[in-house]
C-alpha cells in the first residue's frame, strides 16, 4: 500500500489554489461536468446499481429513460445528482455540516424510492461483513455522539476529517437504506468545506474499499481509509495541475 502523506497534497493544493482562476474554462467545466456524470455513477453501482456510465448520461443529461431498467435505478441516478448540487448549494453559502443538512441529503437520494431522513427502527445487517450496525436503541445515543464529535472532534487534517465523517456515519448505519451514498457526500462534503477536492470512489474498487471501512468499524482503525481518499484526492489534485501545463 502506497502511503500518502498529507503535506505533499497540501503543497499540490496550494499550487491549484494559485492558477486555478488562470485555467481554461472550458477545460475546467467539462472536466468538472464529466466527473458528476462518474461520481454519481461509481457511487450508485457501487450499491448495485446497474446503470452503465453512458446510461447513467442519457438519464441525466438527456432526460431519457432507459429501458429494461427498474424504475428505482433511474430515480437513484436523479437523485444523487440532485443531492449533489445540494451539497455544492451548502457549501456556497458557507453552511457547516449539520444533522438537518445530512438529513436532507437522504431525504433527496430517497425521492420517489422511499420516505427519507427519518433513522430506523429495525435492525439492519450487512450481509458478507463481520460489523454489525447498532440496534435502534442504541442509535439515538450512538448518532447523538457523531453529531457532537462532529463540531467538537479534533483532526489531525481536513482529509482524516472527511474519512471519520464517513466511516462513523456508514457504522453507524441510521438508515434503513442509503446509508453509504448518503456517506459518500458528506465525505465530499468535508473535503470541499475544507477547500480540498470532490472525489469519487470507482467501482472497481469497491472490494479495498470496503475491506478499510470494515477495518475502521471493527478495530477502530481509520488508517486504511484515510488513505484511500488522500490517494485519491492527490489524483484529482494532479488532473487540475496538469491542465496549467497544457
Amino acid at each position: 500500500m502506497i502511503v500518502i502523506k498529507h503535506n505533499r497534497i497540501f503543497e499540490k493544493l496550494e499550487q491549484y489554489n494559485l492558477i486555478k482562476n488562470e485555467l481554461p474554462e472550458v477545460s475546467t467545466n467539462s472536466y468538472r461536468q464529466a466527473f458528476e456524470l462518474e461520481y454519481t455513477h461509481n457511487s450508485t453501482a457501487i450499491e448495485g446499481n446497474t446503470l452503465t456510465l453512458l446510461e447513467t448520461k442519457v438519464v441525466l443529461e438527456e432526460g431519457l429513460s432507459v429501458g429494461g431498467k427498474h424504475l428505482r435505478e433511474l430515480y437513484e441516478v436523479i437523485n444523487h445528482n440532485k443531492a449533489y448540487q445540494y451539497v455544492k448549494k451548502c457549501i456556497a453559502e458557507g453552511l457547516v455540516l449539520n444533522e438537518n443538512i445530512i438529513k436532507d441529503i437522504h431525504s433527496i437520494l430517497m425521492e420517489n424510492i422511499m420516505v427519507g431522513g427519518i433513522y430506523r427502527n429495525v435492525d439492519v445487517y450487512i450481509s458478507g461483513a463481520e460489523h454489525t450496525p447498532p440496534s435502534p436503541s442504541e442509535i439515538y445515543t450512538q448518532i447523538k455522539n457523531f453529531f457532537m464529535d462532529l463540531n467538537d472532534k479534533i483532526f489531525d487534517s481536513p482529509i482524516e476529517c472527511a474519512a471519520w465523517t464517513h466511516a462513523e456515519f456508514v457504522r453507524i448505519h441510521p438508515f434503513v437504506d442509503g446509508n453509504g451514498r448518503t456517506s459518500r457526500l458528506i465525505m465530499n462534503y468535508q473535503l470541499m468545506s475544507n477547500g480540498l477536492l470532490p472525489i469519487s470512489i470507482k467501482k472497481e474498487s469497491r472490494l479495498d474499499y470496503f475491506n478499510s471501512l470494515e477495518s475502521y468499524a471493527v478495530k477502530n482503525d481509520l488508517s486504511l481509509f484515510e488513505n484511500m481518499i488522500a490517494v485519491l484526492e492527490e489524483e484529482q489534485l494532479d488532473k487540475y495541475l496538469n491542465m496549467s501545463k497544457i
